[in-house]
């Protein structure tokens, strides 16, 4: 049997009674208030995962690159939603022959679109991408995505589906009021965009967004029909920071590999082997070590990280599990990830990762 003291660190880690948790909570909450759940794949890349959402209950998964679309696609995963627009033919191309839903929000985008469905000898199901606040992509107007849609609605190989309102403000918008602030003004936005589409006699059948951060507000938002969450089967130092308590399934495994700087009186600090390779660095701060109260996590190189703590250092070989400040990017790290419980490790799944030889 492995255990987690046998793998070579730094390792990512998935603790299943967690994950299952995290699973059962948000499937139940989507049954309850009769939305439909396409969870984000971005999160995690990792074609397992995606198989135990669909079991929950979720309708397909969400894809943020074309890679992941074809690694889904390739693996038999239902319901794909490309999230993200683009603006390449040839990715077009690649996107079109996965069959997955994609996302346009330039009339440019419809004429390429359609002629990538005509060359793959198929029809795309299209949803045209507002911008709803985040000015990151959509249409900058609800009027601007009524006239996208129309041109969607009249080309000959995309079918006309809905509306994308994504907030990616939403997520961290500093605490439930903040969140709720931002969803209020999503679907306000997306309010005027739908009732254009439909005086237009134009699909509505979908709309889609939401995240994590919003999951218990959006799920309660007349207009979505359903919910693009995607970290909450992982969960990470920055959702927790924004005060949601989904389970801390994904952790870093690290080993204390040096101890010379712990003083007699057990001040100082110990280093591991995780440092800006093993964790996202994007939020600013990072991770924390699990069961270790008091510590603190300073960056240390490439390779390496320093655990302060007033006293009770750990020893040298001593295993130490962290929480990583944002799950998405640290997953995008690692090649796999070793899933059990407790001690006993179960399982290995492989991990995607979208790189440069992957595009071409």
């Amino acid at each position: 049997m492995l255990t987690k003291q046998q793998l070579p660190t730094p390792a990512l880690l998935l603790d299943l009674d967690k994950f299952e948790a995290n699973l059962a909570r948000m499937a139940a909450r989507i049954k309850e208030s009769g939305k439909a759940l396409r969870p984000h794949a971005k999160a995690h890349k990792c074609v397992e995962i995606a198989r135990r959402q669909i079991a929950a209950g979720a309708i397909g998964v969400c894809v943020a690159t074309v890679a992941e679309a074809e690694l889904m696609a390739a693996a038999g995963i239902p319901g794909l939603l490309l999230t993200s627009p683009l603006a390449d033919p040839l990715k077009m191309g690649r996107a079109a022959k996965t069959a997955a839903m994609v996302v346009v929000d330039h009339l440019q985008q419809v004429a390429w679109y359609n002629d990538a469905a005509a060359a793959a000898h198929r029809k795309l199901d299209v949803l045209v991408d507002l911008d709803v606040g985040d000015h990151r992509t959509g249409a900058r107007s609800p009027e601007d995505a009524a006239e996208v849609a129309e041109a969607v609605d009249q080309a000959t190989h995309l079918e006309l589906r809905g509306l994308q309102a994504y907030s990616v403000l939403g997520s961290h918008a500093g605490g439930l009021d903040g969140r709720k602030r931002v969803s209020a003004e999503t679907f306000r936005i997306a309010s005027r965009a739908l009732g254009i589409m439909l005086r237009r006699g134009l699909s509505t059948e979908i709309v889609t967004g939401g995240s994590t951060g919003t999951w218990e507000i959006d799920t309660a938002m007349a207009d979505l029909t359903e919910l693009q969450a995607g970290s909450y089967v992982l969960m990470d130092l920055a959702y927790r920071r924004e005060g949601l308590d989904f389970g801390h399934a994904l952790t870093v495994l690290a080993t204390v590999v040096s101890a010379n700087h712990v003083s007699a009186d057990h001040a100082g600090f110990v280093t591991v082997d995780a440092g800006f390779k093993a964790f996202a660095t994007d939020r600013g701060y990072g991770p924390e070590a699990v069961d270790l109260p008091g510590s603190t996590y300073r960056w240390g190189g490439d390779e390496f990280g320093y655990i302060d703590r007033p006293e009770g250092l750990p020893k040298l070989g001593d295993r130490l599990e962290f929480i990583p400040p944002h799950c998405d990017p640290t997953m995008n790290l690692y090649d796999r990830i070793y899933v059990g419980r407790g001690e006993r490790v179960e399982a290995v799944w492989p991990l995607k990762r979208a790189g440069i030889l992957e595009e071409l």
